[in-house]
This record gives C-alpha cells, sequence and structure tokens, in this order.
C-alpha cells in the first residue's frame, strides 16, 4: 500500500467485546486532545453510514481503510474503535499499522462476559438497545490481531488509567516539570 499521515499523526486502535469500553476510550482520548482527533466507529460507519452487514467482504472493512487514511493524510490523528474481529479488519487493520508514518499504538480489550455486561449496564440508555442475550451472541474469546503489537486492556484497569497508558503511548501527555 501507500504510505499514510506523517510523522505527527498518531494511530490508535482500540478493539474489544460489546460493551467493553472502545466508544468510552476513544470519547476520552478525543476529550483529552484540543482538537485534530477523529474517531472512527465500526458501530457508526457501518450500522449508521453504510448500513450494511458485518463479515468478510463487508463494505465497511474497506470504507474503515478508506477514511483512516483520508484522515491521517489530512493530519488527523485517528481512533479506530470497535469489535473489529481480526479475520475480518485484520488485513485492513495490519495495512494501517504497517504504512502510518507516526505513532501508532494499538489496544484489545480481553474481559470477562461478566464485566462487559456490567459496564454495558452502565451506559444509560444506550445500555436499553440491546441487552445480555445480544451480546453473549456476539461474544468472542480473546481475538488477537497476529503481526501487530497490541496491548492487552483487562478487567482491573480504569477508563481513567487506560486512557493515561494510551496517552502516554502516543506521547501526547506532557512529563512533570
Amino acid at each position: 500500500m501507500t504510505r499514510t499521515g506523517d510523522a505527527q499523526t498518531r494511530l490508535v486502535v482500540v478493539r474489544g467485546n460489546s460493551g467493553s469500553g472502545k466508544s468510552a476510550l476513544a470519547a476520552a482520548v478525543r476529550a483529552a486532545r484540543p482538537r485534530g482527533v477523529a474517531v472512527l466507529g465500526q458501530d457508526v460507519l457501518r450500522r449508521q453510514i453504510l448500513h450494511v452487514p458485518d463479515g468478510p467482504g463487508a463494505l465497511s472493512v474497506p470504507y474503515l481503510d478508506l477514511s483512516a487514511r483520508f484522515a491521517l493524510d489530512h493530519g488527523l490523528h485517528v481512533v479506530v474503535e470497535g469489535i473489529l474481529h481480526a479475520e475480518v479488519y485484520g488485513d485492513v487493520l495490519r495495512g494501517l499499522v504497517d504504512d502510518h508514518v507516526g505513532v501508532s499504538r494499538c489496544y484489545r480489550y480481553e474481559l470477562p462476559f461478566e464485566e462487559t455486561v456490567r459496564r454495558h449496564a452502565t451506559k444509560g440508555a444506550t445500555a436499553q438497545e440491546f441487552g445480555e442475550r445480544e451480546m453473549r451472541s456476539w461474544w468472542r474469546g480473546p481475538d488477537p490481531l497476529h503481526g501487530v503489537a497490541e496491548r492487552v486492556i483487562g478487567p482491573d484497569s480504569t477508563l481513567e488509567s487506560t486512557l493515561q497508558t494510551v496517552l502516554s503511548d502516543c506521547g501526547w501527555l506532557v512529563p512533570p516539570g
């Protein structure tokens, strides 16, 4: 593929099961930065913009790639977040990481099913969109993205501590002076 972004841009990939905290982390990263962070949510791109089913060959896969590259090539930092199963999105995500000129960091939530249900219940009105039964049907065990250095986020990592890790890994924290 073609190189994308520049030395200043950051690419952050956040994957994991439904209800794990991916969208909350993406929103927290955006809130921590003054401007210039594009959040590409798999659900938004696939379900709201394209309105297509997920799976191998889905239109959402190349659209995610195109959207991320567009934002990076225009100087924006990019947070890609979603379930993003490795067998469906793996090639695109590996390609983005390999082609990105700037700093790329990948994270994968690996939580027990019960913890994702607990976290989902804290989402207020959004928690009413689907429940434990649907979440169980979508549930996956560990889904590593081979060929990419991916930091695992476990059940003991709070949103704030995970945010601090991401900001630090991206070089966005100002050292105490």
